[in-house]
């Protein structure tokens, strides 16, 4: 009998979480294996800064190919544009990440669809 896909819900709000953040699911995909894992990340508050950093999206963009969907809440991009700091605008994007209207939603309904929650 095959396993059953793990369904993970990585929640990053503080930009210094990312590196640990990206390691689990590096370490995740290594120890279930990349067909085994349904694996979302989303970025909230002042962590959507790293969609902006070069560095942080190579790795994102290499998760992505092996299935990791990465999420960037609208509010929070909207907020860090309107208070002065850096802007990251939904059109500069990489293709690959989602935007969500509210993050504090999409995380309620990805848990009510079973998925684990982990806050690194």
């Amino acid at each position: 009998m095959p396993m059953e896909r793990l369904k993970v819900l990585f929640h990053v709000n503080e930009m210094e979480k990312w590196d640990t953040a990206l390691g689990n699911m590096v370490n995740l995909l290594k120890d279930a294996g990349e067909g085994a894992v349904d694996a979302v990340v989303l970025a909230n508050g002042p962590s959507v800064n790293a969609y902006g950093n070069e560095n942080k999206l190579a790795v994102m963009k290499e998760l992505s190919v092996k299935g990791i969907r990465f999420l960037a809440c609208r509010n929070s991009l909207r907020k860090l544009c309107s208070s002065g700091d850096s802007c990251i605008t939904e059109e500069s994007l990489p293709a690959f990440i989602e935007v969500v209207p509210a993050g504090i939603t999409a995380i309620i309904k990805i848990q009510a669809d079973g998925y684990a929650y982990v806050k690194p």
